[in-house]
């Protein structure tokens, strides 16, 4: 993590700082300040340049992770509405994060399904290859089944 500057005792870090730490692209992290999901973050005085501190930061940081398990903005707003009112929305915040890990454990069985799939027709073309009829029908049978699961 680089620092660029200090004001007092306060850390600084460039657009490009937090970009790395964060994953999130520059481009996002300013689409996310014009929606006021983050900011509005202070100016260098003398360059303009975004300067974004430690809370910032930290804000940014998990709003990457929702991101990444496709939490969107909506619900990343009222993430951070429910975070300002701490131990009063621990319900709502109970709640938005079962119902989207409900929604991650429905991908997560999704792809293992189509992973079953790939490694059944797999398994079809390998039995081709060696000529072996039995094999093949046995793929085609967990191909048709795993197709009737998607």
């Amino acid at each position: 993590m680089a620092v660029t500057a200090r004001s007092g005792n306060r850390s600084w870090f460039t657009i490009q700082d937090v970009s790395r730490r964060s994953g999130l692209s520059e481009p996002t992290l300013r689409y996310y300040e014009k929606i006021g999901l983050i900011g509005p973050v202070p100016r260098d005085p003398s360059s303009g340049h975004r300067r974004y501190d430690a809370g910032s930061l930290e804000t940014i940081e998990a709003l990457s992770c929702l991101r990444s398990t496709g939490v969107g903005v909506e619900d990343m707003r009222a993430y951070l509405a429910h975070l300002a009112r701490e131990d009063e929305a621990a319900t709502e915040m109970r709640d938005l994060f079962l119902r989207h890990a409900e929604r991650v454990a429905d991908e997560i069985e999704r792809m293992r399904v189509r992973l079953r799939y790939l490694r059944h027709k797999a398994e079809l073309w390998d039995a081709r290859s060696r000529g072996d009829a039995e094999a093949e029908s046995r793929a085609i049978a967990e191909i048709v089944r795993a197709i009737g699961e998607f």
